[in-house]
C-alpha cells in the first residue's frame, strides 16, 4: 500500500536529520540514495541502478551515480562542492545518452546533491526530444537545503508513482488576495448570506486556504476539490463546501464507507471550527472564480501573527474599509512581551539548562503560564506570545532530549493554545484569532518535527484558545480566566480619544469609572487600566498595555494614575516611552504610543526604554522607581492648580469673542468696513490666536470697550455687526451665553492686559524644538487660543523658551491630536522655576533671551514667519545658536552640571516639584 503524504513528510524529516553530517564516501552516497527512495516507500534497487556506464563524446565511459531509465539521473558530489559542476556533468550525460541513440532512456528529471543541498531539474523530455542534440534545455528547477526536504516532497511525486498534478506557481499572499476575499464577502452579503453565518463561513475558507499550503491538508487539496468537484457557474459550490466542512468535523471511523475519495483524503480537524452547521451559501460564476483565484496564492508565506490583521477590514463597510490599517508589527509586539515575561524566562532558562531536574521543573513552569488579552482583536499579541513561548519550549526540549533516540514528540510539548485567552467585541476578529492560534500551533509543531526528525501534527484539534465574544468593559474577566490562574495580561486596547467616543463607549466609561472626579476627560483606553487594576488586586499578575501617550501626559495622567496609585497601590515595572506605532499596511497610520507594564506588587528591577525619533533604536536604563510620566521619580501625579507653586508671574487665558464671528475681520473685510466707516479705524485692533501668531496671518477685531453707545449708533456697519452678535447670543442653548446678549459690543470674556505682555500659543506642533513666544504691545488683542503673562520679563521669556521648560511641557502638557497643548493650570502653574538663582545667572538668562529675540526680529524682516523660523528641518543657524546659548544659561540656574538629555531634565524637575509641593500638600492636609 503506498504511503500517504503525511507518512512521506514524516520520513523526510527523519531522513534529513539522520544525514545532517554526511561527508563524501562512495558507499555513503549509495546509502544516502537508498534511504532517499525509502522516504517515498520505494526500494531503490527495483527501479534504479548505481554507476550506470555511458559513452562520452571522447569515446571513454563515464559513470552516472544513479540512473532510473527514462525517469531520473542523479549526480552526487562531496559536501561543499559546486552543484553547478554536478549539474553540468549530469546534463552532459543526458547528451551522451542521446548521442548513443538511447532516446527511450533519456530521463525527465535530474537531481544533483552534495548531502547538504538538493537541486531538482524537470527537463520535460516530450518537448525536448524535438531538439537534435539538446542544444537548449527548457528546464524547471528548484534548489533547497536538505532540512527542507519535507517542504518539497510533492516535487518528487514521480518516485512513488503518484499522479503529478501541475502545481502552479503561486504568488505570495498580498492585498490583492485579500481583495478577492473582500469582494467574495460583499457578494455573499449582497445575496443575503450575512451576519454570524457569513463570518463563520469565511473563517473556515481562510483556514482551508492556509491548511493546503502548510501541510495540514495535502498540497493543493482544497484547490483541486473546488476545481474537480464543483461547477464553474458556482451553482453547487455552497453545498459542496458545506459537505467538505462536515467531513472536516467527522472522525475517519465515523465517515461513510462510500465517501468520495477526494473528500476522504481530508483529515479530521475538530477544534469546534467546523462543528456548527451553517446554511448553504449561494454562489455565482464570478464568486466561484474569486474563490478559485484565492487558491492560486501561497498562503504559507503569511505569518499567523498578522494573519488576522490582513482581514480585519473585510467585515467593515466599504466606505470605512482600509485593509490592515491597524496592523501591529511583530517588532512592536515584541517590545511589550519581552520585558513582560520573555526576557525573565530566557534568563531563567540560561541558568537552569545545565541541570536536567531544574530544566524539567522549568518546563512545567512554562506549561503552567496563562495569558489574557482583554482586547484581543485578531489575536496578534496572543499569537506572537504563543510563538515565543513555544520557541523557548523547543529549546528546553532540545536541551532535555538531545541525542536521545525513540522519542515520542507528540507527548513532549506541554505548552498548548488553551493557555491563551482573549476577549473581543467583534465576532469576525474573535474567530480569526482562534484560527491564527491554531495555525501558529501548526507551524511550531513543524519546527519541533524538524528538530527531532518526527512529523508532528496536532490533528484532530483537541484544545482551543478561549476567545470570548463580548464587551471587555462589561464582562467579569474572572469568568474568562480566573485571576488566581492568570500569569500575565497584555494587549492593545482601542485607541479612541474621549472626543471620538460613541454613545456606547461613553456608557462603558461611566460604568467603569463611576463618580471618580475628573474621569470625564479620560480617553477610552483608560477603562482597561481600571478593569485590569480590579482584576489583579492582591495577585502576582503583571499587566502590559500599549496605549496612546495621553495616559502618561497632561491632565489624564494625573487623574488616571492618581486613582491607580491611591486605590489599587499599583507599581509601574517597566515603560517604553513615546514612540511612533506605525502601520506597515496601506494607510500608514501613525500613532504616538507608550507601553506600560504594571502590577499590584513592587519589584526592585524597573526599566525605562527610550527611543530615537523614528522609534527604531532604543536604549534601556534601570530606574529606582518609574513615575506615571515614565521617567525616574516617585509615584506622584500633577493635577491642575489655580496658583503657581513658586510665585511666578500670573498667567491668564486670552479673550473669548463668543460673537459668531461678527466682531472679527479679515484684511478684505477690514478694508471694506473702513471704506464705509472711516471713523471705525480707532476701534479695529490686531487679533491673534495661535495660528495667526505662529504663521504670520493677519486678522482683526472690533474692540469696542471704549466705544460709547452714541458712537456705535453713528456707524451703521458696526451697529449691524453688533446686532448680529446680540442675535447669535440670544439663540444659544447655554444660559451664560444668552446673558451676554445684554453686552453685544464686548467680547464674551475679556482678560486683555493693560500693558505689554508675553504671548504663549496654546497649541504648537510637537515637531518644533521650542514653542514660539513673544512680547506683545497691549494694543494687540489675544484670542482665547493664546495665554498671557502680563508681568513677564526677558528672564521669564528665557526660562519659558528653554529646553528645560520644553521638556516639562512635553511630559506634563496635554495634546491636541499630536500637537503640544499648553495649559495655565497644569503646565505653567506646576512648573518648578529655578530656586534662588543668583542675579548674575538671571542676568545671563535675560541677555541670552534678548539675543534670541534680536535674531528672530532680523529674520522676520526677511518675510519669514515663526513657523518658518522654528521648522525643525530649516531652523536658521543663527537662531539655533542663540537658543543653544539660552539653554545653557537656563540649565545653570538649576544646577552646575549640564543635563545630558531631556529625560534627565524632567527627572530633575519632578524631584524639584515634589520638594516644592510637599509643604503645600502637608499644609492642606493639616488644615483638613
Amino acid at each position: 500500500m503506498p504511503l500517504s503524504w503525511n507518512e512521506i513528510r514524516h520520513n523526510a524529516i527523519a531522513f534529513a536529520r539522520d544525514w545532517a553530517g554526511a561527508t563524501s564516501e562512495s558507499a555513503e552516497k549509495q546509502t544516502f540514495w537508498n534511504e532517499f527512495f525509502e522516504v517515498f516507500g520505494v526500494r531503490r534497487r527495483i527501479v534504479a541502478a548505481f554507476e550506470e556506464p555511458v559513452r562520452t563524446i571522447s569515446g571513454t565511459y563515464g559513470r552516472i551515480d544513479l540512473f532510473w531509465s527514462g525517469m531520473l539521473l542523479v549526480e552526487h558530489k562531496s559536501r561543499g562542492e559546486s552543484l553547478g559542476k554536478a549539474e553540468s556533468q549530469a546534463f552532459r550525460y543526458v547528451q551522451d545518452l542521446v548521442r548513443e541513440g538511447r532516446h527511450d532512456e533519456v530521463p525527465r528529471y535530474v537531481i544533483v546533491s552534495d548531502f547538504s543541498r538538493i537541486a531538482l531539474h524537470d527537463l520535460e523530455p516530450e518537448e525536448q526530444k524535438k531538439l537534435p542534440l539538446f542544444d537548449h534545455f527548457r528546464v524547471q528547477s528548484i534548489e533547497f537545503p536538505l532540512g527542507e526536504l519535507h517542504k518539497n516532497i510533492h516535487q518528487f511525486a514521480f518516485i512513488p508513482g503518484y499522479k503529478q498534478h501541475k502545481f502552479e506557481d503561486q504568488d505570495p499572499i498580498n492585498l490583492r488576495a485579500v481583495g478577492y476575499m473582500d469582494g467574495l464577502h460583499d457578494a455573499l452579503e449582497a445575496g443575503g448570506y450575512s451576519g454570524h453565518e457569513l463570518e463563520r463561513f469565511l473563517v473556515r475558507v481562510l483556514f482551508c486556504l492556509f491548511a493546503e499550503d502548510t501541510g495540514i491538508f495535502e498540497r493543493d487539496a482544497f484547490r483541486l476539490y473546488i476545481d474537480e468537484r464543483t461547477k464553474p457557474d458556482g451553482s453547487d459550490l455552497g453545498p459542496q463546501l458545506a459537505r467538505l466542512f462536515e467531513v472536516l468535523n467527522t472522525p475517519p471511523e465515523n465517515r461513510q464507507k462510500n465517501l468520495d475519495e477526494t473528500l476522504a483524503a481530508f483529515p479530521y480537524v475538530n477544534g469546534d471550527l467546523f462543528s456548527e452547521r451553517l446554511g448553504f451559501a449561494d454562489f455565482n460564476r464570478e464568486m466561484h472564480l474569486a474563490l478559485v483565484t484565492c487558491t492560486r496564492f501561497d498562503w504559507s508565506s503569511i505569518s499567523p501573527a498578522i494573519f488576522g490583521s490582513l482581514f480585519q477590514g473585510v467585515m467593515e463597510n466599504r466606505q470605512r474599509r482600509q485593509i490592515g490599517a491597524h496592523y501591529t508589527s511583530e517588532r512592536d509586539i515584541l517590545k511589550l512581551i519581552r520585558p513582560l515575561f520573555l526576557d525573565d524566562l530566557r534568563t531563567e532558562f540560561e541558568r537552569v539548562k545545565g541541570n536536567k531536574n531544574q530544566l524539567r521543573n522549568f518546563h512545567q513552569k512554562l506549561a503552567s503560564l496563562r495569558f489574557l488579552d482583554p482586547a484581543c482583536g485578531c489575536g496578534n499579541f496572543l499569537v506572537v506570545a504563543y510563538r515565543e513561548l513555544r520557541t523557548l519550549e523547543t529549546e528546553v526540549l532540545e536541551a532535555l532530549h538531545s541525542g536521545q533516540k525513540q522519542l515520542d514528540i507528540r507527548n513532549m510539548s506541554l505548552v498548548d493554545v488553551d493557555a491563551f485567552c482573549g476577549i473581543e467585541i467583534g465576532e469576525w476578529p474573535a474567530r480569526i484569532a482562534e484560527v491564527a492560534m491554531w495555525l501558529m500551533d501548526h507551524q511550531m509543531n513543524l519546527r519541533l518535527s524538524e528538530l527531532f526528525g518526527q512529523y508532528f501534527v496536532r490533528l484532530p484539534l483537541r484544545k482551543s484558545p478561549k476567545i470570548v465574544l463580548g464587551n471587555a468593559l462589561r464582562l467579569n474577566w474572572n469568568d474568562v480566566l480566573p485571576a488566581d490562574q492568570c500569569s500575565y495580561v497584555l494587549g492593545n486596547p482601542p485607541f479612541v480619544g474621549k472626543q471620538f467616543a460613541n454613545a456606547e463607549q461613553k456608557t462603558d466609561m461611566r460604568l467603569v469609572w463611576g463618580d471618580v472626579k475628573g474621569a470625564g476627560v479620560l480617553d477610552y483606553v483608560t477603562a482597561w487600566y481600571l478593569k485590569a487594576a480590579e482584576y489583579i488586586r492582591g495577585s502576582q499578575i503583571v499587566v502590559a498595555f500599549v496605549s496612546t501617550n495621553s495616559v502618561s501626559q497632561g491632565e489624564q495622567a494625573g487623574i488616571l494614575w492618581g486613582e491607580l496609585f491611591t486605590r489599587y497601590r499599583l507599581k509601574i515595572h517597566f515603560a517604553h516611552r513615546t514612540f511612533s506605532w506605525e502601520s506597515e499596511a496601506r494607510g500608514k497610520a501613525h500613532v504616538h504610543v507608550v507601553i506600560i507594564g504594571f502590577a499590584a506588587f513592587d519589584t526592585p528591577r524597573k526599566t525605562i526604554f527610550d527611543y530615537d525619533e523614528d522609534g527604531e533604536k532604543g536604549t534601556a536604563s534601570s530606574a529606582r522607581n518609574i513615575s506615571p510620566y515614565l521617567v525616574e521619580g516617585d509615584d506622584i501625579v500633577i493635577l491642575s492648580r489655580s496658583e503657581h507653586i513658586c510665585g511666578a508671574p500670573e498667567i491668564v487665558f486670552g479673550n473669548m469673542p463668543n460673537d459668531g464671528g461678527h466682531l472679527l475681520l479679515t484684511d478684505d473685510e477690514k478694508a471694506e468696513l473702513l471704506g464705509k466707516e472711516p471713523d471705525a479705524r480707532r476701534f479695529i485692533r490686531p487679533f491673534l490666536g495661535s495660528q495667526e501668531f505662529i504663521n504670520g496671518e493677519r486678522r482683526w477685531c472690533l474692540w469696542l470697550q471704549d466705544a460709547s453707545a452714541d458712537e456705535v449708533r453713528k456707524m451703521p456697519e458696526i451697529r449691524s455687526r453688533v446686532e448680529a452678535v446680540r442675535e447669535h447670543r440670544r439663540n444659544s442653548k447655554r444660559q451664560t451665553t444668552r446673558e451676554l446678549a445684554d453686552t453685544p459690543t464686548l467680547f464674551g470674556e475679556i482678560r486683555q492686559p493693560d500693558s505689554r505682555y508675553l504671548l504663549i500659543p496654546s497649541v504648537s506642533s510637537e515637531n518644533r524644538r521650542y514653542i514660539p513666544m513673544a512680547f506683545m504691545p497691549k494694543a494687540v488683542i489675544g484670542s482665547n487660543l493664546v495665554l498671557f503673562v502680563p508681568n513677564a520679563t526677558p528672564y521669564h521669556f528665557g526660562v519659558l523658551s528653554s529646553k528645560m521648560h520644553m521638556a516639562w511641557v512635553r511630559h506634563v502638557g496635554g495634546r491636541l491630536k499630536s500637537d503640544l497643548r499648553y495649559s495655565n493650570r497644569l503646565v505653567y502653574n506646576n512648573f518648578p522655576w529655578p530656586q534662588d538663582p543668583s542675579e548674575k545667572h538671571k542676568a545671563a538668562v535675560a541677555a541670552a533671551a534678548r539675543t534670541v529675540l534680536d535674531a528672530r526680529k532680523e529674520l522676520l524682516r526677511t518675510g519669514c514667519n515663526l513657523a518658518d523660523l522654528y521648522d525643525p528641518l530649516a531652523m536658521p543657524p543663527i537662531l539655533v545658536k542663540a537658543h543653544a546659548a539660552l539653554d545653557r544659561e537656563v540649565d545653570r540656574c538649576y544646577r552646575r552640571e549640564p543635563f545630558a538629555t531631556d529625560r534627565h531634565r524632567v527627572e530633575f524637575l519632578f524631584t524639584l516639584y515634589e520638594k516644592l509641593t510637599t509643604p503645600l500638600i502637608a499644609g492642606k492636609n493639616k488644615r483638613r
